[in-house]
């Protein structure tokens, strides 16, 4: 690889994560309207946005020889399904006051990343670093303990998003096709319900108003930049430099749903929290460390 194209995908995976840290003040937007709904429009308009996207570009070859891939087609098929769960949780996370929880969900992801890094993709993983997973392992055994209410919103999140990255990683297809298919794929479902909804009688979602139907179609938008970001970042750099720069996303739901959104933390979360930061830092100094010595050695 490239250094050039590992710059490029340290900066790609930096705004990917940069607009995911600001993903509660657009859709706390969705609060009256079912998640359900908001997630099928993020699909049904994503399909065509991203195909036209593929046609300015250039890249409808790509995606024909991805559908005629068949092992291509099972992992985005598995992926497909991780990252469905990964929205209708999220959205729920957010509508239902609960960004901070949501926040720690994706503060235990570049850990995560980490492991399955070093589990699937032999990738190294140092002492400082399987430190740093057993101390966010022990402040996830502290929310157990004192918030099980909201424990599964965080542990699915993470697990979640941290599957679908995986996948992304290791599926061989480029990025922009693969979020077609995945998106392709989810349609169907959320076309049919999207219909299904509005013909139900008066709601709160698309039809209500202008405005509301407006926002509904630029879900597309800010669901498919970031993912188009992280998916090439993905496969330019290695799955623990993006476990690194995540960090970025979650501090940024949890300054807005602390400062902004005034949401509770109990002693747990704060447990929590703070075994995580601790962690984060540890594994934030072990990279530094490798990026000099690194850096020295191309010298």
């Amino acid at each position: 690889m490239e250094k050039s194209d590992q710059r490029l995908g340290v900066g790609q995976a930096i705004l990917a994560y940069s607009i995911w840290g600001l993903f509660p003040v657009f859709f706390k937007l969705f609060e009256n309207v079912p998640i359900l709904e908001v997630a099928s429009h993020r699909v049904v308009w994503c399909v065509p946005l991203l195909l036209l996207i593929l046609l300015a570009r250039g890249q409808m070859a790509s995606l024909l020889a991805a559908l005629r891939h068949g092992k291509a087609m099972a992992m985005l098929l598995l992926s497909s399904a991780m990252i469905a769960a990964n929205w209708l949780i999220y959205i729920y996370a957010v509508t239902s006051e609960n960004v901070v929880a949501a926040s720690l969900g994706y503060f235990l992801n570049p850990l995560l990343n980490v492991l399955l890094g070093y589990l699937f993709l032999s990738e190294r993983l140092s002492k400082i670093q399987l430190a740093a997973v057993i101390l966010a392992g022990i402040g996830v055994a502290f929310l157990a303990a004192g918030a099980l209410d909201t424990l599964w919103i965080s542990i699915s999140l993470a697990f979640s998003f941290a599957f679908y990255g995986l996948i992304r990683k290791i599926a061989p297809v480029e990025s922009l096709p693969g979020l077609t298919i995945e998106t392709a794929i989810l349609l169907p479902p959320a076309l049919g319900y999207a219909i299904w909804i509005f013909y139900s009688g008066p709601g709160t979602g698309w039809g209500s108003d202008a405005g509301m139907s407006g926002l509904l179609i630029f879900s597309a938008v800010v669901t498919a930049i970031p993912l188009l970001l992280f998916g090439s970042a993905a496969r330019k750099i290695g799955y623990g430099t993006i476990g690194f720069i995540q960090y970025i996303g979650p501090t940024l739901q949890f300054l807005l749903g602390m400062l902004i959104y005034k949401e509770p933390l109990n002693v747990s979360q704060i447990a929590c929290f703070a075994l995580i930061w601790c962690a984060l830092i540890l594994f934030s100094r072990d990279a530094w460390q490798r990026y000099k010595q690194s850096a020295a050695a191309a010298v």
